[in-house]
């Protein structure tokens, strides 16, 4: 049975950060419903096993190694991209990092490194594609934004400020790029079950915690962010804008 808002085939799509964790089930999930996939990351070997992994199950697979904190790096590997590989449909801008400490003792160095990656990276690869999407007049950018984009606890300051900002970008990109035919939307991942939140899974009194203030009382899979983002790369989402869609277990309805 076929669903053609939510047929992929022939569009491309790039995911940032996409060796392991949210990044690469979203290129898996976008493959299964038949895009061809860029992984990108900065391992090299890391992304080479991942697309091993994707090719194996048949999809097509690219990989990509630029750094998506270097603004010039980001341009050359897109426009390498577009040249040597194809154009892009998809932008998925997933790349992100943590750092947990209590805000007094917050590193200088640390608050750098997470808006480069966080925010900066962001802006530079949806600026790079979207000035070829431009001139197509179409183009789908999902960026991933957080529970944090509206929440906050302890020791994630910073964090929850970069993804703030993700969530106002976001609008900011709908409010430059509709008129020329582009869908900028984010979704916001609850607490998920990733490499990046290995140390809370692991924690019993984190977990507990979580269980007991999500109303879907459990973890996410990061299999179930794959929906959304089909949702919002398909033509199902033609008149969806600037918008954020929380996956997170009903944790947001609970202030």
């Amino acid at each position: 049975m076929s669903y053609p808002l939510f047929d992929l085939s022939g569009r491309r799509a790039l995911i940032t950060g996409s060796s392991q964790g949210i990044g690469l089930a979203l290129a898996r999930g976008l493959a299964q419903h038949g895009a061809g996939i860029v992984l990108n990351g900065r391992d090299r070997d890391k992304l080479e096993g991942a697309a091993t992994s994707l090719r194996h199950d048949g999809h097509e697979v690219s990989v990509s190694d630029f750094d998506v904190t270097d603004a010039d790096a980001v341009r050359r590997g897109v426009d390498s991209i577009e040249r040597d590989v194809g154009a892009i449909d998809i932008l998925i801008n997933n790349a992100g990092m943590q750092f947990r400490t209590p805000l007094e003792d917050f590193p200088a160095d640390r608050w750098e490194q997470l808006l480069k990656t966080n925010v900066s990276s962001v802006f530079f690869v949806g600026q790079a594609v979207a000035r070829h999407m431009i001139g197509r007049r179409r183009g789908k950018i999902v960026n991933i934004a957080s529970v944090q984009s509206e929440l906050a606890r302890p020791g994630i300051a910073p964090y929850t400020a970069t993804k703030g900002a993700v969530k106002n970008l976001t609008r900011g990109m709908c409010a430059d790029w509709a008129k020329h035919g582009l869908q900028i939307n984010a979704i916001a991942p609850g607490y998920f079950k990733t490499p990046l939140n290995q140390a809370l899974v692991d924690s019993e009194e984190f977990s507990s915690w979580l269980e007991k203030r999500t109303p879907a009382a459990r973890w996410g899979n990061v299999e179930e962010l794959v929906g959304a983002a089909v949702f919002l790369s398909s033509a199902a989402s033609s008149f969806v804008n600037g918008h954020t869609l929380y996956v997170d277990g009903g944790i947001t309805t609970c202030l």
